[in-house]
This record gives C-alpha cells, structure tokens and sequence, in this order.
C-alpha cells in the first residue's frame, strides 16, 4: 500500500483505518515502518465505535505519529458508545459524522440539527476537516449542504471495489 501511494498526485490523502488497539503497534509508531515513509499524505483513521479508554499513553502515541507526519482522523462521529469522549480525547485534525447521521437527513429536521451542530464544533469552532460521510442521494448532500457540509463520501459519488487495486495515477 505504501509503496501504491508514494506515487500519488501531490497533495493526495491516502486514508488508513485503524482499530485503538493498534496504537499499541510498535511497527506503526516506527520511523522505519513503510507507512511512515509517506506520512504526510497518510490520515490514520480511528473509529469512534470502540472506547480509546484502553489505549494506554493515548496522548503520546497520537503525538509521535503526528511528530511522524500523520494526520489524525475519527470515523464513525456520532455512532460510538462513547458519545463525544472519543472526540474530546483524540482531538482529531479530520472527522467523519457517521452515515446514520446521513441517512435521510433530507426528510429529519432533527438529523439536520445534530449534523449543523457537529458541523459548527469541529469544522467552524475547532478548524477541523469535516467529511459526511453514506450520502446516498442528491436530496441527503443537498440537506447536508444547506446546514454548512461541504465534503461527502458515499455512493452517490461511487461504490467501492470488491478488492483493493493497486492506482493508476495519472
């Protein structure tokens, strides 16, 4: 994968999901390790899904990689057990609001104030990168955009590979 990516456009973003539990990787934390080579085009991504609570030294592991160059993400904002500890812990540079958030926000005022909100704390009020992501439907990017979201994943703009292919740039 490492070796796939270095061959990226400038300024491409390779993003690596990531478990808590491999925090504790010395490999991943390694100067030497292939990853690390192509660091400032790599956004490790973490899952709100699971407690970072057991990830000892959570700070200084997450120092160490941005000191490498990575990017620090969390998937999954507003789908964890955790709520917004997952968030206020990690202090990501990147946040994904999760597609259950997404999922007809058109046709749910309700929705459409969570995402506004969570809109308005990461990305106006902590200058954070912030994606939605699941969008299905022009309807959900239109609703998306009208309460301030302006970048979307999702299979309205393409589905995903069975298999992982190695890019063709250019």
């Amino acid at each position: 994968m490492a070796a796939a990516a270095a061959g990226a456009p400038a300024g491409s973003k390779l993003f690596v999901n990531l478990h808590p539990e491999e925090l504790d990787d010395f490999e991943l934390l390694s100067s030497s390790a292939p990853l690390s080579a192509i660091a400032r085009s790599v956004v490790l991504e973490l899952t709100e899904r699971t407690a970072l609570d057991s990830v000892k030294g959570l700070h200084a592991r997450v120092a160490k990689l941005r000191k490498l160059g990575f990017t620090i993400g969390l998937d999954d904002l507003g789908s964890g057990h955790a709520g917004l500890a997952s968030f206020a812990q990690l202090e990501p540079d990147i946040v994904k609001i999760d597609m259950s958030l997404v999922r007809g926000v058109d046709a749910s005022a309700r929705k459409r104030s969570v995402v506004r909100a969570m809109l308005q704390l990461a990305g106006r009020d902590l200058n954070m990168m912030v994606i939605c992501e699941g969008v299905e439907t022009a309807a959900e990017r239109d609703a998306l955009a009208s309460v301030g979201g302006d970048l979307f994943q999702g299979y309205l703009f393409g589905a995903p590979g069975r298999e992982f292919a190695a890019p063709r740039w250019g």
